[in-house]
């Protein structure tokens, strides 16, 4: 019950969320409960904060990046407690594309 109430940067806390399983991090974010977090008001502005000034750099990098060029991917938000690291996002083929431009003409058998 004490435990509960010791700050979130204290040892305890640290080593009992970083003991938490990949499944319970996903479980967690299924939730979707961040105001059970166990970060303040106050760090979860600042890792917003850092979210922005990331972003802002990625939008810096690729303002300025010749449009032939391979541009970086967007940035990972800062993980938040109760919430895994984001999936990646599945990249449409040429091949997939043009699949789906064919059932979408009516081509599905």
């Amino acid at each position: 019950m004490f435990i509960e109430h010791l700050p979130s940067e204290s040892h305890t806390m640290t080593a009992l969320r970083n003991e938490l399983t990949p499944m319970q991090l996903a479980e967690q974010a299924d939730r979707g409960e961040p105001e059970k977090g166990r970060w303040s008001q106050q760090e979860q502005l600042i890792a917003t904060a850092v979210d922005a000034i990331r972003r802002l750099e990625w939008v810096l990098i690729c303002v300025n990046t010749e449009k032939k060029s391979k541009r970086p991917d967007p940035p990972e938000p800062m993980r938040r407690p109760g919430a895994g690291p984001r999936k990646k996002k599945a990249q449409l083929t040429e091949g997939s594309a043009n699949r789906l431009f064919e059932l979408l003409q009516g081509g599905a058998a």
